[in-house]
């Protein structure tokens, strides 16, 4: 299976993977080596991500894409290497650790709303580490200030959202806890074609305008190519190769493989 990724050529290293951030770099990995349990599936990688950029990991089944958001939020063994927020270590820190103090929020896939629970208690529940739940009520109301879908539906189960604003209700629960950084696990996933769209929009609007850091995994790899200012190849545990979304858009390697090009 290895061998059809051959082609992709010398690893970057981590100084070309530096020069594809812009500069304020939020969130940096330094040789990792991670897995579960006694199983190592991240190998010496490196990564680097700055304030209110997009970073998009494609490749292969197995590759270690979801591995990467896992070992950031705290999900993982970590074997060595660290994990830095603004140079601050946060390695073996807990995932509630994590999205207190340095303010990591991780949005996974599809079916992670409670459904007969409210829109609106589905959206608390992601203030469930704030000791003053005054605040997780004040970032509700902007939410629902500025997604009128959700607001419209605010007292209704959440069993009644289409799977577009099911996924808006999965982002905007991480968002009451007020992140710098969102992990987002496949966003497409099981979505009709105009859902999809909203839901990128959505992230491009959090991205812009409230300066989210965003680190993506994502199977449809064109659709997150598009949207990401950063594109990495993953080929077993490690990166093959990086770019700008663009370059990778264009590259006809990572065409022919992931882009069905």
């Amino acid at each position: 299976m290895a061998d059809q990724y051959e082609v992709l050529g010398k690893a970057p290293g981590p100084e070309e993977l530096k020069k594809l951030s812009s500069g304020n770099i939020h969130l940096t990995i330094k040789k990792l080596s991670a897995g579960y349990g006694k199983m190592e599936i991240l190998h010496d990688l490196d990564l680097f991500v700055s304030k209110a950029q997009s970073l998009c990991l494609i490749g292969p089944n197995g590759a270690g894409k979801s591995t990467i958001l896992h070992s950031i939020y705290g999900f993982t063994n970590i074997f060595s290497g660290q994990i830095e927020i603004d140079g601050k270590e946060i390695t073996n820190l807990t995932p509630a650790e994590k999205l207190k103090s340095v303010g990591i929020a991780y949005i996974l896939q599809d079916n992670s709303v409670f459904p007969d629970m409210t829109v609106e208690e589905n959206l608390l529940m992601g203030g469930y580490t704030k000791e003053n739940t005054s605040e997780a009520h004040e970032e509700a109301e902007r939410i629902f200030q500025k997604y009128e879908r959700l607001r419209k539906r605010r007292h209704q189960p959440a069993k009644v959202l289409s799977g577009g604003e099911r996924r808006l209700l999965e982002i905007s629960r991480a968002l009451v806890m007020k992140p710098s950084v969102l992990l987002v696990d496949e966003p497409s996933i099981g979505l009709e074609p105009r859902y999809i769209s909203m839901v990128f929009e959505i992230l491009k609007d959090l991205q812009q305008t409230e300066k989210k850091t965003i680190i993506m995994v994502e199977q449809n790899a064109k659709k997150g190519l598009e949207f990401a200012d950063i594109g990495y190849v993953l080929v077993s545990g490690q990166i093959a190769i990086a770019g700008s979304g663009n370059d990778l858009l264009n590259n006809p390697d990572v065409g022919r493989l992931f882009l069905g090009g």
